[in-house]
């Protein structure tokens, strides 16, 4: 394309000044039934939709490439490109062709991107669909979130690029904004829809002018937001954004929360994907907890489960408000009888939404009139239950008038759009009326024309019609077309017939088609008048579907319980975890045999357990177990167990398999070690710390002495309550050096070449390792197992005789006497070369061993063990 458009036609003119004002963004001109794209959007969208490239005649000497979508299925078509983190400038014809001269004027009415979108069709409906800002200044990082379908206005502030990329993982917003001097751009790697925006967009003056003259405040001191948070650039940022995409107000955005961190129990990105919170390790959502706990009936309440999940809270008498309302729901049989009731709310936050938006089609309002004719009996149930929610039911206002004026005004099915007319109701309007009258009128008016038209001239295939290019005509067929009366006016021939017209007919067909185009236009501006209607109890309406949704989730609660035989968790103020009979929500719910329950006990003097026993055995499912019943618990839910007790908790931590991170050119073990490197950094005597077979991406000593000095480092510098599984069983001396630290295991029988898992905790370290029995589990040949047998048993001899040997002084006095390269490696630095210890032992066959190669490799391995 040229900057000179002087050689271009006066179409492609105007079509390239509105690219020009949209660059980086697909632009949907309009002409006609379709939305054009020409150039290189044309080629984009053509290989991003399937559609064909065409060419569309010439300009300035060159042909346009052409690609092409049907105004009437363009939603389809705008969603497949939102999904893909595409955004979209909607372009639409606002002159009158009768008026213009050249090209009708046409503009950019909104700009459709992955995330204010609101329509109800490019929206996933039971998940938040967030655009989020991000900001950094002086050490603070800022987050601002916003979701446009509902109003909801976040804006945070985290200490380190970590915490902002676990809100990241957390939130998942479609779009992130971000200033074009980001320094920390890494962290956003993996994510769809990334827009660079100008640095002076995340100004702060800019950005509390800007807000305040949103909220049509005087300051931002109201909402508990201090002038100079850093968090306000982004928010800046982020309104600007999404005042430039919906070129209109947005009224529903009327509030600005500041998140804080003391408030919820955090969880880090590792974690959040660890215990398969909402979606599975997989990228699903099967089998995670959300897929078990929500059967919410609405999707905003499904919504606010989810965030509920992601941000266990620490506020304990709204955590007992929530139990106290689960309870009292049970007890007084109210869940069966809400539930229905609920489910015809729908999703009145986002049809709410809409409506701010003046986008809110007729159905919208067809099923917001629903919701609202539900709330009389809802609120009649729900008396005496919910005086404490965050949004108490007993305050929501009487929205009786808005009900009788939506009862009134639409009809009970209308169509799917305005512009299809036919969706305000008989007797609302008397204009209306008369000019639908007149309308109507005409089926039997043509009807007595034909009649009268047929007897007057004789000629019985004479017929009343109508089309869209020629309007009303009389045809007759060829055959008697030499009958037509001199005042008949041809207008039309065809193969076998001819079509006329008549000043009767041409006269009527003008009255006709006024009646209907004022029709629609009347029926357009009495739709624009329900929102002003609708739109000053709009603030009232919001908090109404608030309340409403979070009785959802609560009267959710209330039967998961009941159906899945779940417990009320109690809290103390104790530091500690007590739960009897213990069940992992997923597990239980896909397991075809019984669950096997277990216990925990964690508190101040026991904060440590060493989880020992097989693979398959059951660790990481008793581990995740516990992170997930506290969570749950943190939510207000019920919990799957006999009893649970549980203290104070800041933070969940999991370290919890691994695998290579190849996008970032990061190995299993740099994850394993990042990971465990936050939580030593991050955890607290108040954490829930789950760590499973730390060290495994490395050298088996390495390996072993990471493990045993994060477990030390756990047990004596943070003493976070901790479940610690490993297979290095020299860990289970630990309780024996360390206050607070205790063995468990996980039981197992083994009987010949077959083992059981018995999935059974018990007290005390595992008493052997069952590898090479889940090796012939697994389907390893059994001269492979033969094999292993072998060496296993060359390799314990070997590690007897170290054990032996720790006890001869004499032995000692000769490492002492002669040491070896080696020893002196191992003395200075025991855990410095551990592949030469490696490389040392896998060049000697056990059998063959001279004394000094077994004194020399031995006094090695004591070292380091000794040491470690």
């Amino acid at each position: 394309m040229t900057k000179d458009l002087s050689t271009h036609t006066p179409m492609m003119q105007q079509y390239l000044q509105l690219k020009a004002q949209n660059p980086d963004i697909l632009l949907f001109y309009r002409m006609g039934d379709f939305y054009e794209l020409f150039y290189d959007d044309a080629k984009k969208a053509a290989a991003l939709l399937d559609i064909s490239l065409t060419k569309r005649g010439q300009s300035a000497g060159e042909p346009i490439p052409m690609a092409g979508v049907p105004y009437h299925a363009v939603e389809g078509y705008l969603a497949k490109l939102v999904a893909l983190g595409e955004s979209v400038a909607i372009c639409e014809q606002v002159g009158d062709p009768t008026t213009s001269k050249g090209p009708v004027e046409r503009k950019v009415v909104r700009i459709v991107t992955p995330g204010t979108v609101s329509d109800e069709a490019l929206l996933p409906e039971r998940q938040d669909n967030l655009v989020a800002a991000i900001y950094q200044e002086k050490g603070v990082f800022a987050l601002a979130t916003l979701d446009m379908a509902s109003g909801r206005f976040l804006i945070s502030e985290l200490p380190s690029k970590e915490a902002l990329s676990a809100e990241l993982q957390r939130t998942q917003p479609a779009e992130i904004l971000y200033p074009e001097d980001f320094s920390e751009a890494g962290i956003l790697q993996g994510y769809k829809g990334l827009r660079r925006r100008a640095v002076w967009e995340f100004e702060l003056v800019t950005a509390i002018q800007l807000l305040n003259r949103q909220f049509g405040t005087q300051n931002l001191a109201g909402f508990g937001v201090d002038k100079a948070l850093v968090g306000l650039c982004a928010a800046g940022c982020l309104l600007h954004y999404a005042q430039e995409t919906q070129r209109t107000a947005l009224p529903h955005i009327n509030a600005i929360h500041l998140a804080q961190n003391s408030d919820t129990i955090l969880l880090d990105a590792a974690t959040r994907r660890n215990l398969e919170l909402t979606t599975n390790l997989g990228g699903g959502v099967e089998n995670t907890l959300a897929s078990v706990l929500d059967k919410c009936v609405t999707p905003m309440g499904s919504r606010l489960l989810k965030r509920w999940i992601h941000q266990p809270i620490r506020d304990l008498n709204k955590l007992n408000t929530r139990q106290q309302i689960i309870l009292a729901l049970q007890q007084h049989e109210r869940i069966e009888p809400l539930q229905p009731l609920l489910q015809q709310v729908g999703d009145m936050e986002r049809i709410l939404a809409r409506v701010a938006l003046r986008t809110a089609r007729p159905r919208d309002l067809t099923r917001l009139r629903q919701a609202l004719a539900q709330l009389p009996d809802i609120v009649k149930l729900s008396q005496n239950l919910t005086a404490c929610l965050d949004q108490p039911l007993t305050q929501i206002a009487d929205f009786s008038e808005l009900h009788e004026l939506l009862e009134k005004a639409i009809i009970d099915n209308p169509p799917q759009l305005i512009r299809d007319g036919g969706v305000i109701a008989e007797g609302y309007n008397a204009e209306l009326d008369e000019w639908r009258n007149l309308a109507e009128g005409a089926t039997q008016y043509l009807d007595d024309l034909e009649q009268r038209e047929r007897e007057q001239t004789g000629i019985d295939t004479l017929k009343i019609g109508f089309n869209a290019v020629h309007g009303y005509y009389i045809q007759i067929s060829q055959g008697q077309a030499h009958k037509a009366p001199i005042h008949y006016v041809r207008r039309q021939t065809l193969k076998n017939a001819e079509r006329y017209i008549i000043p009767e007919l041409k006269t009527y067909e003008d009255k006709v088609l006024k009646s209907k185009g004022a029709s629609l236009a009347l029926e357009k501006q009495l739709y624009d008048e329900l929102f002003d209607l609708l739109l000053p109890r709009l603030g009232e309406l919001q908090l109404a579907s608030l309340a409403l949704a979070e009785l959802d989730v609560l009267t959710n609660f209330a039967e998961r319980a009941e159906s899945l035989n779940y417990v009320m968790p109690t809290f103390s103020p104790k530091r500690q975890i007590n739960i009897k009979g213990g069940r992992h929500p997923v597990v239980e719910q896909v397991l075809k045999d019984p669950f096997i329950a277990n216990p925990v006990y964690l508190d101040p003097q026991r904060h440590l357990l060493i989880v020992t026993g097989p693979n398959m055995g059951g660790k990481s499912t008793y581990m995740r177990q516990i992170a997930l019943i506290t969570l749950m618990a943190y939510i207000g839910s019920f919990v799957p167990a006999e009893s649970a007790e549980i203290g104070p908790i800041d933070r969940i931590f999991t370290r919890i398999g691994a695998s290579d991170d190849l996008a970032s050119g990061r190995s299993t073990f740099m994850v394993e070690m990042t990971e465990m490197a936050n939580i030593l950094h991050q955890s607290t005597e108040q954490s829930l710390v789950l760590v499973d077979e730390i060290g495994r991406g490395t050298s088996t000593y390495d390996g072993l002495s990471l493990a045993w000095a994060c477990a030390e480092w756990l047990a004596k510098k943070t003493q976070s309550l901790t479940l610690f599984a490993t297979h290095y069983f020299e860990l289970t001396s630990l309780p024996n050096q360390l206050k607070g630290v205790a063995n468990v295991h996980l039981d197992a029988l083994e009987h010949n070449d077959t083992i059981a898992f018995m999935h059974s905790v018990q007290e005390g370290a595992a008493s052997k390792s069952y590898g090479l029995a889940v090796a012939a589990l697994a389907g390893v040949p059994k001269q492979v197992i033969q094999l292993a047998k072998q060496k296993l048993a060359q390799l314990e001899q070997l590690s007897q005789q170290t054990a032996q040997l720790h006890d001869n002084p004499q032995g000692d006095l000769l490492f002492n006497a002669e040491p070896t390269d080696l020893q002196i490696s191992a003395q200075n630095s025991p855990l410095a070369q551990p592949s030469a210890v490696e490389m040392a032992l896998a060049d000697i066959n056990p059998d063959e061993l001279t004394p000094k190669q077994a004194l020399d490799a031995l006094y090695t391995l004591k070292s380091l063990l000794l040491t470690a």
